[in-house]
């Protein structure tokens, strides 16, 4: 069973870190259980050595055969404690990497069937931490945590229970320290808790303050704001320094106590005057203080490691709640089993349509229009009037609030993605080109083309000739073999629509990010495309879409007008307001591709 289901059946009381790992909890517990025994085996020489003592200083001396018997125990102890500890190691990473491939494909799974939406009201890096940093935060965990706990753990029991073994009355002495340790320790997680959130706070905002100072440099510099944009980062590092320092003041002075009551000289120490006293009183004898001389300052270590080894299930914490709610993603609702249908035709109805993002904010409201194969309609009006929403419904990015759209006669709701985007193509202001290779880029929707049908796509998109220059040409890896220019890519993204060959058309701004001459170049490539073709057009210059069949403008989030062009002119509403505000008034009327 997938990991991300296994863990939604988990009870909410398990906690995050639980429900994600419960697909492999048997054998991180079995990892930890072979470390534990390891560690106690690791540990039987050194009894050993007080037993030889005691044998040693004995009346009678210590024997050969005995002698021998006790070397071999020790030495087979830790051959098998050793071996044990390697085992629980192997299982542990075995796990690890068990549920980090099942996890990384749960979010990949769930990533694919997300709103399109989605990804654009995110940072990139908000899913890159949950996909790759929190994934390797939990692998510390799964790999090492338990078996660490283990070993700690292992080797603490098998002491303490040797020490009761030995003498219970200065076993209690000797372990005084240890309850002020965590005492102290108790009190220092308590002060540096309540500081915890200030702290994660001004992180992030230093975090945030970076990236915004490094994305505006260039900015920054050209208009000598340089002292402002400084003055943010200053304030971010000095806010973060005054939490920083709330954060630790409480830890310093808690923590140094705790690790000073159990320093291996402090514990000795006790040992020694303890056992002193013991042996003088004659309550045991001096050979049996060695046991207490060789365990008890070694207790320290353990529990110092299982101190630090708690950040670690801090960090832990975090990012599996980060991964738990990545995959609690809500997706896209798919279509009904059984009530798949296949669309009759290319024509596109909006009936009602209406999106919110949530109760105060309405961004379309009854929105209805049809599109008729082969005609060419444009989506104009203000910016935030809610023109790219409305294009981006009929891709699916999101569904609607209200009403429905039908491709064919077919809710949108009922067709799965591959045959939306069979059907409905789209060159959006916001191309996105991958880590991959020129033609993997283009053959995004149809890794099957051949060399010649991409070939042939990227003619049509007038970008063939600008792949041949690159250093491998179609192999040439995006971002490494070369860089692409915004007007660049959008003519690789034409190709891939191209390559497509869609029936219908989604045109968002497709020229938005190109210079004048590679303007003219995707003009061109629409031109020679769009043919015959069902065309959506969203834009923002009027004069580019005059010669389109209909006109719709959108004014807070509804229809006002719509029309041909003349026709909306003549009516001396928003269209005609919105025509001599980008100073039009003397534009000649040609057949200009719409985008």
């Amino acid at each position: 069973m997938d990991p991300q289901h296994k863990a939604s059946a988990e009870p909410q009381a398990s906690g995050p870190i639980g429900r994600l790992l419960n697909p492999v909890r048997g054998r991180l517990l079995v990892a930890a259980l072979l470390a534990a025994v390891g560690a106690m085996l690791t540990l039987v020489p050194l009894a050993a050595i007080a037993q030889i003592a005691r044998l040693a200083l004995g009346a009678g001396g210590i024997a050969a055969q005995p002698l021998w018997q006790l070397v071999a125990l020790s030495l087979a102890s830790l051959f098998v404690g050793m071996l044990l500890i390697s085992a629980g190691e192997l299982l542990a990473h075995l796990a690890d990497n068990r549920i980090t491939h099942h996890l990384r494909l749960a979010l990949v799974r769930r990533l694919s069937r997300v709103p399109l939406g989605w990804f654009s009201e995110r940072a990139s890096g908000e899913v890159k931490q949950a996909l790759q940093d929190d994934i390797n935060t939990l692998h510390n965990l799964t790999a090492h945590f338990y078996t660490t706990v283990g070993r700690a753990g292992g080797a603490i029991l098998i002491s303490l229970l040797y020490l009761f073994w030995v003498d219970w009355r200065l076993a209690i002495i000797a372990l005084l320290p240890f309850p002020g340790f965590f005492l102290f320790f108790a009190r220092a997680m308590r002060a540096s808790g309540a500081n915890m959130q200030a702290f994660a706070a001004k992180m992030a905002g230093i975090d945030s303050a970076v990236a915004e100072f490094v994305n505006g440099i260039a900015v920054v510099k050209s208009f000598g704001t340089s002292g402002r944009a400084h003055s943010r980062y200053r304030e971010a590092v000095d806010e973060f320094a005054e939490a920083f320092i709330g954060f630790t003041r409480p830890l310093v002075a808690s923590m140094a106590n705790a690790n000073a009551l159990i320093a291996p000289v402090a514990v000795l120490g006790v040992v020694l005057l303890a056992g002193s006293l013991f042996v003088a009183q004659g309550w045991i004898a001096a050979a049996d203080l060695l046991p207490f001389v060789l365990v008890t300052p070694g207790l320290c270590g353990p529990l110092l490691l299982l101190h630090y080894i708690t950040h670690d299930l801090n960090h832990a914490s975090g990012a599996a709640q980060r991964v738990q709610a990545l995959l609690e993603t809500p997706v896209l609702a798919p279509a009904p089993a059984g009530l798949e249908r296949v669309p009759q035709g290319c024509e596109i109805r909006f009936e009602g349509v209406g999106y919110a993002y949530d109760a105060e904010r309405q961004v379309l409201a009854d929105i209805s229009f049809n599109l008729e194969p082969g005609t060419t309609t444009a989506i104009v009006g203000r910016s935030g009037a809610g023109k790219s929403t409305l294009a981006r419904l009929l891709l699916r990015f999101f569904d609607p609030s209200q009403g429905r759209i039908t491709l064919g006669g077919v809710d949108l709701r009922q067709l799965d993605s591959a045959s939306l985007y069979r059907h409905i193509g789209f060159v959006l202001q916001d191309v996105r080109l991958i880590h991959a290779t020129v033609r993997d880029n283009i053959a995004l929707g149809r890794p099957s083309a051949s060399q010649q049908q991409i070939e042939e796509a990227a003619r049509t998109a007038n970008i063939h000739q600008r792949i041949l220059d690159l250093p491998r040409g179609y192999d040439s890896v995006v971002g490494e073999d070369g860089q692409f220019s915004g007007g660049e890519q959008q003519q690789l993204s034409i190709a891939r629509a191209v390559l497509l060959d869609p029936p219908v058309l989604v045109l968002d701004e497709a020229t938005a990010a190109a210079d004048a001459d590679r303007e003219v170049a995707i003009q061109d490539a629409l031109s020679r495309f769009a043919q015959g073709r069902t065309l959506l057009v969203i834009a923002h210059r009027l004069d580019t879409v005059m010669q389109a069949e209909r006109i719709i403008v959108i004014d807070n989030g509804r229809i006002a007008e719509q029309g041909r062009h003349a026709e909306l002119l003549a009516q001396r509403g928003l269209y005609a307001r919105l025509w001599n505000q980008g100073g039009y008034a003397h534009t000649t009327e040609q057949a200009v591709p719409a985008c």
